[in-house]
């Protein structure tokens, strides 16, 4: 498949995609008694209202990991801040481990279309339909795998950290204060940019590709 075809699937499940991970992150926070999502006119799939320009652009670059906006939210709401922040955390990328598993359902539904010897052949005899869909598929996949394993680094201002901070004793946010804002980022852009943040993600990525597929 040529780069350019990928770059036209990768868009919409892009739009998908990160549509799906940032309104968990906001109705689950709703559910926890915050107003704030719904104020902000973020209770809503429109992607429109969730792109962030800079974190599309590394995601139609890599076609593997980027970001949205971040949903607003206020944890003075919640009972338990702490739980409540894990939670709303845990949301955004169960939401993508899930949709990795539903477009795998689909892919294997759509496998059942395609004869196995033309397969064995030559993948191009297969009707372009089936073709592009299977291609769809499968980048959804690994995009919606790579989004969630990402997003689980406990590197602020991932959802990872606010995981990682429910479960570790309060005397220890000071550490994950310091990498909030500037230095979080600093951190993520040198691993990537080195090709380190693709080695830690990688090897989930690949085992749970292997299993949904």
């Amino acid at each position: 498949m040529s780069t350019v075809m990928e770059l036209i699937l990768v868009i919409p499940i892009l739009l998908i995609s990160l549509s799906i991970h940032e309104y968990s992150h906001g109705y689950v926070s709703y559910l926890l008694g915050d107003p704030t999502p719904k104020q902000n006119g973020r209770l809503t799939l429109n992607p429109i209202a969730h792109l962030d320009l800079m974190g599309s652009l590394v995601l139609l670059i890599t076609r593997r990991i980027g970001w949205a906006k971040p949903v607003p939210i206020n944890p003075r709401y919640y009972q338990n801040p702490r739980r409540g922040l894990m939670l709303v955390g845990v949301a955004g990328p169960a939401s993508n481990l899930i949709m990795a598993v539903i477009f795998s359902l689909v892919f294997k539904a759509v496998m059942f279309t395609v004869d196995a010897g033309s397969l064995n052949a030559v993948n191009l005899q297969i009707s372009d339909l089936q073709y592009v869909t299977l291609n769809f598929l499968y980048l959804a996949i690994i995009v919606n795998l790579s989004l969630g394993f990402f997003n689980l680094l406990p590197i602020p201002p991932l959802d990872g950290s606010n995981i990682l901070r429910g479960v570790l004793p309060r005397n220890l946010d000071k550490y994950l204060n310091k990498l909030q804002g500037p230095i979080g980022m600093v951190i993520l852009l040198v691993l990537a940019y080195t090709g380190l943040l693709w080695q830690m993600i990688s090897p989930f990525v690949n085992l749970f590709l292997g299993i949904l597929i």
